[in-house]
C-alpha cells in the first residue's frame, strides 16, 4: 500500500519516486542482511573515536547513490559515506547502515534511511530497519505508514506513563553533564530510557507509539532527515534544543508524541540552555 498523495511539486510525482525509494532500500537490505551472516570484526575501520564504518557502509551507499541519482537526476546529495556530495534544489539525504555499531557486533537494529529534501525542508522520507524487515514511510502531508499500514505517534500525556529514547554520547562529552541530568531526571520519572542504537529507528519507534519522546545531540542530517519527517506525519513534534527549527543541520533533536510536547522540551531545554 502506498500513499494517496496526488500532488506534485514542480512536476516531481512523489508517489512513484517513493515506491522505487522503498523498493531500493529494501533492494540494499537483502544485501546488508546477507553480509551480515558473514561479517568479520577484522573488516572495521575506525573514522574516530568510537566512530565505526565497515565495506557494508560503503557499498550500500554506493548502491544507493547509483539508483537514487537514476531515480531523479537532477538532485544532490547529503551523503554519510561521502560516496557523493553535491548540493542542488532537490538533495537526497542519505544514510546507508544506521547503526553501523550495532551492524558490528551483531546487534538487531540497524537501518537504512533516505529522505529527499526540497529547499531546507523534507518532502519524503524512508526507513528500513532490516533486521526486523519494517519499512516506515511518508510524503508531506500524506501521513506516515509501516508495511502499508498508517501509523501515528502514542496518546500518552503524562511524563510518568512514557517511555523515552535517546542516544548516548560517543566521543563528543563537552555536554555530558547536561546530558546526564536530563538522563537523571527522566529514569526518577518515567517508566524508563531505551538507547536502541539508530537514530532513525528511534524516531519510527516513537511515530508508531512504541516510545513517546526522544532527545539526542551531536547527530547529522542523514541520522534525522526521514525519521523526523515520518515522525511529523504520524502527528508528533520535531524541534532543536533551543525549541527553534535548527534540527537538521544543527546537530540535535527533540522528537515527541505532541502531548508530551511542552513538558519534554522545556525539560531538555532548561537541562541545555547554558551548554
Amino acid at each position: 500500500m502506498f500513499i494517496n498523495f496526488t500532488a506534485k511539486m514542480e512536476s516531481v510525482d512523489l508517489n512513484n519516486i517513493l515506491e522505487k525509494v522503498i523498493f531500493l532500500a529494501k533492494e540494499v537490505g537483502d544485501f546488508i542482511r546477507h553480509e551480515r551472516e558473514t561479517f568479520s570484526y577484522n573488516r572495521v575501520e575506525i573514522k574516530g573515536l568510537n566512530d565505526l564504518v565497515s565495506y557494508v557502509d560503503k557499498t550500500s551507499e554506493k548502491l544507493i547513490v547509483e539508483k537514487l541519482a537514476i531515480i531523479l537526476p537532477d538532485a544532490g546529495f547529503i551523503v554519510e559515506e561521502d560516496t557523493k556530495s553535491e548540493i542542488k534544489n532537490y538533495n537526497w539525504i542519505v544514510d546507508p547502515l544506521d547503526g553501523t555499531t550495532n551492524f558490528i557486533h551483531g546487534i538487531p537494529c540497524y537501518a537504512i534511511s533516505i529522505a529527499l529534501e526540497l529547499n531546507g525542508k523534507i518532502i519524503l522520507g524512508v526507513v528500513y530497519e532490516v533486521a526486523q524487515n519494517e519499512c516506515f514511510y511518508a510524503i508531506k502531508n500524506g501521513g506516515a505508514f509501516l508495511n502499508g499500514a498508517k501509523i501515528k505517534v502514542s496518546e500518552r500525556k503524562n511524563l510518568s506513563d512514557s517511555l523515552i529514547a535517546t542516544g548516548f554520547p560517543i566521543y563528543n562529552f563537552s555536554r555530558l553533564e547536561n546530558y546526564m541530568n536530563t538522563l537523571t531526571y527522566l529514569m526518577k520519572h518515567t517508566h524508563g530510557v531505551r538507547r536502541i542504537g539508530a537514530a532513525a529507528a528511534d524516531l519510527c519507534y516513537l511515530a508508531c507509539g512504541r516510545v513517546d519522546a526522544f532527545f539526542e545531540y551531536n547527530l547529522n542530517p542523514w541520522d534525522v532527515a526521514a525519521g523526523a519527517l515520518i515522525v511529523k506525519e504520524a502527528g508528533g513534534t520535531v524541534c532543536d534544543f533551543s525549541k527553534s527549527d535548527n534540527w537538521l543541520f544543527g546537530k540535535e533533536i527533540i522528537a515527541t508524541n505532541y502531548h508530551l510536547q511542552n513538558r519534554f522540551e522545556s525539560l531538555v531545554y532548561d537541562n541545555f540552555k547554558n551548554s
